[in-house]
């Protein structure tokens, strides 16, 4: 176990494979890890992965989010859409099916992609108890029994919902939200206890939940099942409500060597980003911090992975560790193969956006301003997030007069010009 072999001092083949990949230290992964500050997700029952390291003094990461609904069940194509967030930079891919045979599409993913792979084991509990009857019908042997076999499968990190609890519920009865509860685990959740009038299995069993991680060395995602759907409910109570009862489970986690990271929202003005990572930091004692955009404003349906993109950016310059991508699908339908890719892309430049703030990965960007200078374009392609759509966009219009420059200015390139002038000045 990652968690348990850091705090003996112990280094493992995945700390070492984080250290070379950041270019940091193994005794500051090792450091991390121990205190909890950064995770591995990786399953020990899982093989060849490409394993990540997620946390504080970290780049930022992309999870891209794939997986059937019950109006679209083709497993050919969300599995093309986990090779396609891999290809184009997702460090980690979500299987959020829904609809079909989901063991079968869950199954078929973990073996298409050498990624860290995560799942909401919820939504298939529920599911399947509604098969002869309601969501509200499942039990807490359904839900258990079914994170044990999504880890058994080789799942690397797992959204579990455990702060919607029955005094999240009536905080969020006596509140005065305009969109209630977004998060479909969390609505699943929220609807179980108020049909049954009982504590949220996950909240009240948190120790088993506990036992069935440490066994697989899986990485728990605390879920922010009450986090705002729109802008109006940012930052409320019910909100900050469920993120302190996280930050006990943080706790809780830590003593028995369980990596854990939380989930944030979600929905925010611009201004409360900042605020709101400093506060999910101090309250989760440094935990690593996973979040959906955040959508900054609620008008852009069709553009949402450019809103989410924006509110990425600042998120990680403020210290989110973990960007969870949104496409241009968001709020509309479910995502094709394209919208994917465009959602990857936008989420990997405000990743390193943010990074860059950090002074973080900044030795890229140097390097395509000197393969500018030198009108280098193989290697500013090289060194594109896109290399593909640079290049289809420089043969759709190449430049006619002098293939040295671009299209935009020919021989008027200001490259160009001073860099001859200069030459001559010598």
């Amino acid at each position: 176990m990652q968690m348990r072999e850091a705090k003996r001092g112990k280094t493992t083949p995945e700390m070492k494979a984080v250290a070379e990949a950041e270019g940091i230290d193994i005794k500051f992964i090792q450091r991390g890890l121990a205190a909890g500050r950064l995770i591995i997700p990786k399953n020990a029952k899982r093989e060849n992965v490409s394993v990540v390291g997620i946390g504080e003094g970290l780049s930022t990461k992309v999870n891209a989010n794939v997986g059937t609904s019950p109006d679209y069940v083709r497993l050919d194509e969300e599995v093309e859409k986990a090779k396609i967030a891999v290809r184009y930079g997702a460090d980690t891919v979500m299987d959020l099916s829904v609809g079909g045979n989901i063991d079968e599409v869950r199954r078929n993913i973990l073996r298409s992609v050498a990624v860290p792979v995560g799942t909401v084991p919820v939504y298939q509990a529920g599911i399947e108890a509604a098969k002869s009857g309601s969501v509200v019908d499942m039990s807490s042997d359904d839900i258990f029994n079914t994170i044990r076999k999504q880890a058994e499968d080789g799942v690397d990190f797992m959204t579990v919902h455990c702060g919607v609890t029955r005094a999240a519920v009536e905080t969020l009865r006596r509140a005065k939200r305009l969109l209630d509860v977004v998060s479909r685990g969390g609505a699943m959740h929220a609807a179980w206890i108020i049909h049954n009038e009982r504590e949220n299995p996950l909240y009240a069993e948190f120790d088993y939940l506990l036992e069935i991680a440490k066994e697989f060395d899986l990485t728990l995602s605390l879920g922010d099942g009450m986090r705002p759907g729109c802008l109006a409910d940012a930052s409320d109570v019910v909100q900050f409500q469920e993120l302190l009862t996280l930050g006990k489970l943080v706790e809780r986690a830590r003593e028995m060597d369980v990596q854990v990271m939380v989930e944030g929202p979600g929905h925010l003005p611009i201004d409360h980003i900042n605020a709101n990572i400093q506060i999910e930091k101090a309250v989760c004692d440094g935990a690593p911090f996973y979040v959906l955009g955040p959508l900054v404003t609620d008008i852009a349906p069709g553009y949402d992975h450019w809103v989410g993109a924006i509110g990425g950016a600042i998120a990680s310059w403020a210290g989110a560790d973990f960007l969870c991508y949104l496409t241009p699908a968001e709020h509309l339908c479910l995502p094709s193969v394209e919208d994917v890719k465009e959602g990857v892309i936008a989420t990997k430049i405000a990743a390193h956006v943010g990074d860059l703030a950090k002074g973080i990965g900044t030795e890229r960007d140097d390097k395509m301003a000197t393969a500018r200078r030198e009108l280098n374009w193989a290697e500013q392609f090289k060194l594109a997030i896109d290399p593909e759509k640079a290049r289809e966009l420089r043969r759709k219009r190449p430049p006619t007069l002098d293939p040295n420059v671009c299209a935009m200015c020919g021989n008027w390139c200001a490259i160009k010009m001073v860099e001859e002038y200069l030459k001559r000045s010598k």
